[in-house]
Order: structure tokens, then C-alpha cells, then sequence
């Protein structure tokens, strides 16, 4: 796996992700979980649907 997303879209990422799952939690629902998606994605700094694309963030 080769990182294909850069800082700035790292940190969007991680901010949304948590920001999801804090809603879920304060509105009591399960939607909540899909907020693992990008917080996972921002973490592991990889995405899958990139890769298929042909996209990059990374500069380096």
C-alpha cells in the first residue's frame, strides 16, 4: 500500500471522521459508524477508491 493522501487531505479526513462519529454519539445512532470510514482512511493514509482511480494527494 502505498500512501496516496497528503496532510491537508489527511487532516480533513480525521476532523470529519471524528466529527461523524461524535454526531452519531450525541444523536444516539448507528450512522455514527460511518464515520470510521474516513477516520480509518486518514489514519492508514491510503484509499482505496484513489488507488482505482489513479489519484493522489501526496506530493512526496
Amino acid at each position: 500500500m502505498q500512501c496516496n493522501i497528503g496532510k491537508t487531505d489527511r487532516a480533513i479526513r480525521l476532523v470529519a471522521g471524528a466529527a461523524i462519529i461524535a454526531a452519531g454519539f450525541y444523536y444516539q445512532s448507528w450512522w455514527g459508524a460511518i464515520g470510521i470510514v474516513p477516520l480509518l482512511t486518514g489514519a492508514l493514509r491510503w484509499c482505496p477508491p484513489y488507488q482505482l482511480l489513479g489519484i493522489s494527494t501526496n506530493k512526496e
